[in-house]
């Protein structure tokens, strides 16, 4: 593979991100130019140095073209064989590049502080699909090899290296929507199409809470039993695992969760993994606004009150102590991957939460995020950005914002120091049936 890019290079080198990766030349600008692998770390990879073969004038363009091969270990790629798919026709395969994953695949600046747009060309078999976290800009037939054909993508808002996606395999789409289709291999894609047909009213409501959907598509991707998440929020192309197709849409707040994304993760992004929750907990908190304005408030109160119970649990395994159990735990030298559980979504969730109640209710606080979304649109930010904007946007209620322990929230292990509250109807409902199943 051969990856073409166009980077402002403020220095005589560029160090790009690799993990597992064989390079074998690079060119700046047309010449070629030296690059030399750094010392390899348990779980960074390896840095790749490029040197300048010129000095650069100030406003010079460099375009830096690498030829590339990723290793068949890729921690960042699955692949399967036909016997491993619904259809044991075809091979299939999927990407899954969160947290740091993409160098994996190609040299980047795997940094959630950095963001690019792409445009990409995959060259797949004829009688299979490709598809990509992008806008599909259409296909052709490959000019070097007639049994194969050539699909192009592009990416023209400024994502982080992590959102990059890609899938090959023996795909179907079904419209269910003006901006959603639905793909999955033959056998799954009805059903598919059947389970998520809500997108369209929560991509409506969404955007009625958090302003404009920037993105052109939303499609969804329904992947192999084997995908490790419920849901990636890749832009564009939401992939999600077939284990939500229920038959009844009773998992389809997954849906809602990825939707959301595409303001606050995608749009809005962590700087760093150590900021985490601001991604999660503001996806989780819009998530639950919309199955309130679709299903009632109390069903928000009653999945609020589901994920502070998810949250005890996952303390009480992580044991309370525990620093990764912290809202901005320290990661200097800790892999994201053995950091991730349910904390920054779930106790992230339970401080917007707490501050909805305290700041004035629902319509208040939901005025609060569509302006933190206009914001902060297409950056990368820490949590003092958040809470700067926090103060500057309620500075009639600084007051009340000074009587809140921040400290116990984002640097304490354990429980939060507030538990909001909850509307309890249709939990104590839940109870009462319980109760007469067991009498």
């Amino acid at each position: 593979m051969t990856l073409f890019n166009k980077y402002l290079i403020l220095t005589s080198s560029q160090v790009l991100d690799t993990k597992d990766l064989q390079v074998f030349k690079v060119t700046v600008n047309g010449q070629d130019a030296k690059f030399v692998f750094g010392e390899k770390h348990s779980f960074k990879g390896t840095p790749l140095e490029i040197t300048l073969p010129f000095e650069l004038r100030r406003g010079q363009e460099a375009v830096v073209e690498i030829s590339f091969e990723s290793s068949p270990n890729s921690s960042a790629l699955q692949w399967f064989s036909p016997e491993q798919t619904s259809g044991k026709k075809h091979p299939f395969l999927f990407s899954q590049c969160q947290a740091t994953h993409c160098r994996a695949i190609f040299p980047c600046q795997d940094t959630p502080a950095v963001k690019l747009t792409y445009y990409a060309e995959i060259s797949v078999p004829k009688e299979l699909v490709a598809l990509m976290s992008a806008n599909r800009d259409g296909e052709m037939p490959d000019p070097d090899d007639s049994s194969r054909k050539i699909y192009q993508f592009s990416q023209n808002v400024p994502i982080p290296c992590y959102l990059i996606a890609l899938v090959v395999g023996a795909l179907e789409s079904r419209k269910i929507g003006p901006r959603t289709l639905v793909w999955a291999e033959k056998e799954l894609v009805d059903k598919s199409a059947y389970e998520f047909a809500e997108a369209e009213a929560m991509l409506k409501t969404a955007e009625d809470l958090a302003g404009p959907y920037v993105w052109g598509q939303y499609d969804l991707l329904v992947l192999p039993p084997s995908f490790p998440y419920g849901g990636m929020e890749n832009p564009c192309l939401t992939f999600v695992t077939p284990t939500l197709l229920a038959g009844d849409r009773s998992l389809s707040n997954v849906i809602a969760h990825e939707i959301s994304h595409s303001w606050t993760g995608n749009l809005v992004t962590n700087k760093t993994w150590e900021h985490f929750w601001l991604n999660e907990g503001h996806t989780v908190y819009l998530e639950r606004r919309i199955g309130g304005r679709l299903f009632g408030e109390q069903f928000r109160h009653f999945q609020a009150l589901g994920g502070w119970r998810e949250l005890q649990n996952t303390i009480n395994t992580l044991g309370d102590k525990n620093p990764v159990t912290n809202l901005t735990p320290n990661l200097e030298e800790v892999d994201p991957d053995v950091a991730y559980s349910s904390v920054p979504y779930e106790k992230g969730f339970a401080l917007l939460f707490y501050l909805e109640q305290l700041l004035g209710g629902p319509d208040v606080f939901i005025g609060f995020l569509k302006a933190y979304v206009q914001q902060f649109a297409y950056k990368s930010i820490v949590t003092e950005d958040w809470k700067k904007f926090l103060y500057s946007y309620f500075k009639d209620k600084v007051d009340v914002l000074n009587k809140v322990d921040w400290n116990s929230w984002f640097h304490a292990p354990g429980m939060p120091p507030v538990k909001p509250t909850y509307d309890m109807t249709l939990a104590n409902a839940c109870v009462d049936l319980s109760q007469r199943w067991i009498k």
